[in-house]
């Protein structure tokens, strides 16, 4: 097989979830409102953009962090958890002056981390399958949620938030250029790093992987903390979003479930070895669009959690319908 053939067969999950946001955001753009009201100007295409990133990104980073996970072949269902533990923990400690502010956040991020750890050492140490596992630290990180929140409140340092989820020189959003340098300086040195290779072998086959010297134990242990990680900017942006923080347990469960269809969207592998997270990021842009679609075409509210559920479904099944094609296990990963 030539490179090019092959780099197409490996990125090929990757592109179609670009695709197919490319599409549908430029099926939202034409029909908005604003456009429709002003015309094509920069201002109007930049406050769009700017709204769509804004709420887009939360999720993208979600996807990111089941992303990492699906990749060697397990699941976070705790992912959701972590991600609203971090917004209360952040609508408390990301406060003060700037230097307060900075301890704040390493603080949350800290945390995150630290979720995704304590999911991952259990995984591998207590060889427990990480659906069971992560439903009981889900749940765990859900409860000390509500003892830091058990009321919608707290605050965020205001400067910091207006400067993230503002627009650099009044038109790019900067939501995109944070999710942009997370995928510079997380993403891409664990996908070319021994270890994230790892990742990689062990979701394809964790004995195989073994057998051929990959440190299995290190690969899963280091997807599942960066997993929690990443959870944990989502959350952060939330309360940057938001200015406050919310033991939500809906908000947790759907974002988890989002996430799965998003990664699956994106291009990864539900029986791991396969994907990117840069797939899981667009899977997830273009998950986040459908809900603007309907927006957009004045579709009843009433029905909008029927539509989204349908298109879940239909997203988490893709994986399973390429199995009916698959003579060779080997080949699902080939």
């Amino acid at each position: 097989m030539k490179e090019w053939r092959f780099w197409f067969a490996e990125q090929r999950g990757t592109l179609l979830a670009i695709g197919i946001f490319v599409v549908m955001f430029t099926i939202y753009l034409t029909n908005h409102p604003a456009i429709a009201n002003s015309g094509y100007n920069v201002a109007t295409l930049s406050n769009i953009a700017q709204t769509a990133a804004n709420k887009g990104v939360l999720l993208a980073f979600v996807a990111m962090a089941q992303s990492l996970v699906v990749i060697t072949a397990g699941i976070d269902l705790s992912v959701g958890m972590t991600f609203t533990l971090t917004n209360c923990l952040a609508s408390w400690i990301v406060v003060g002056s700037p230097l307060q502010t900075a301890g704040g956040v390493l603080g949350v991020l800290a945390v995150g981390a630290l979720c995704g750890a304590i999911n991952g050492a259990i995984v591998i140490f207590g060889r427990l399958q990480p659906i069971v596992t992560t439903i009981a630290t889900g749940a765990i990180y859900f409860g000390i949620a509500l003892a830091l929140r058990p009321f919608p409140g707290g605050s965020v340092n205001g400067d910091l938030a207006d400067l993230l989820t503002g627009k650099i020189f009044d038109v790019f959003p900067a939501s995109l250029v944070v999710l942009a340098g997370v995928v510079v300086v997380v993403w891409i040195p664990f996908s070319r790093s021994v270890t994230g290779r790892g990742a990689y072998a062990v979701g394809s086959s964790d004995l195989a992987a073994y057998m051929s010297g990959v440190p299995v134990r290190r690969a899963k242990f280091v997807a599942y903390t960066l997993s929690g990680l990443l959870a944990s900017i989502g959350g952060l942006f939330l309360t940057f979003f938001t200015y406050t923080g919310e033991a939500a347990l809906a908000s947790g469960n759907t974002y988890t479930l989002f996430s799965i269809a998003a990664v699956v969207l994106g291009g990864v592998s539900l029986f791991g070895g396969k994907g990117s997270a840069i797939g899981a990021i667009f899977g997830a842009l273009a998950f986040r669009t459908i809900g603007d679609l309907l927006f957009v075409f004045n579709f009843d509210p009433l029905w909008q959690p029927l539509f989204q559920g349908v298109v879940l479904m239909i997203a988490v099944s893709l994986g399973a319908f390429g199995l009916f094609r698959v003579r060779n296990r080997l080949e699902w990963f080939g």
